[in-house]
């Protein structure tokens, strides 16, 4: 069976930058997997997820989509493959929330067609699962930012992507939203959607992923498994401080 996503013996530095972010990097991805990317700021984690869309071209190794180089792909394809829920991201148009969640369909549409009944569909249905139906004509530039997260969630789910990509997701979100995030990354996966997210809390991490990547300064400090690879002297080596991970009502807690 193909992996997912692939990063063979990948090195990719910023221009002008004294040391690579990334260098002799490799890491495979299982079809179907929930996987967690934990680091330090400036572990290379925002980077991995630009490369992996091909944002950003490695100056050396080679980066596998499906099996398939990823400098193989189109742009419309990788479009259709790929789906990311950035951190944030600036609009500078008042898109109303349905019309900014469609934009997950561009990579289904011909230049300058507009979106059929069954794309406008697609999008309700995303806009619903996130909970903002109310909001579906509102303005993107007047909500909050934990429902701004919630509409890139949407336009990702819109899109029907085969890899999900998520840079730091519950970083604007309220418990309650977090509890509803995760409901929809474990629904994408039992659908066959292969999930990678950053993080920085240990404790969601534990809680979705099925696998595990500790990172720090560009390489990886652990992989696996998380039941393998969760544990306090693991935690503790990648954030230099003591924490001791415990168990509770059967899910994993990082205690520093």
């Amino acid at each position: 069976m193909n992996s997912a996503l692939e990063f063979d013996h990948v090195t990719f530095r910023y221009p002008g930058a004294a040391r690579p972010v990334l260098e002799n990097f490799c890491l495979t991805i299982e079809p179907g997997a929930r996987m967690a990317i934990l680091g330090q700021n400036g572990a290379g984690k925002t980077t991995l997820l630009h490369l992996a869309l091909g944002w950003l071209k490695p100056q050396a190794g080679s980066i596998r989509l499906a099996g398939k180089p990823l400098s193989a792909y189109r742009r419309q394809e990788l479009g259709q493959q790929i789906g990311l829920v950035p951190q944030s991201e600036h609009s500078a148009f008042e898109y109303s929330l349905l019309e900014f969640v469609l934009l997950g369909r561009a990579p289904y549409l011909p230049p300058l067609a507009m979106p059929t009944e069954q794309d406008v569909a697609m999008a309700r249905r995303a806009i619903q699962q996130v909970g903002l139906s109310s909001l579906e004509t509102r303005s993107i530039l007047n909500i909050s930012g934990g429902e701004r997260q919630l509409v890139l969630m949407a336009r990702a789910l819109a899109q029907q992507p085969g890899l999900l990509l998520l840079d730091e997701p519950t970083s604007h979100l309220d418990l309650g939203n977090k509890v509803r995030l995760m409901q929809l990354l474990r629904e994408c996966s039992a659908q066959g959607v292969t999930v990678v997210f950053t993080t920085h809390e240990p404790e969601f991490a534990a809680a979705m992923a099925t696998h595990l990547v500790l990172m720090q300064k560009g390489q990886i400090l652990n992989a696996g498994y998380l039941d393998e690879v969760f544990n306090g002297d693991n935690l503790t080596q990648l954030y230099q401080a003591p924490v001791t991970v415990v168990e509770l009502e059967g899910r994993k807690v990082a205690l520093w």
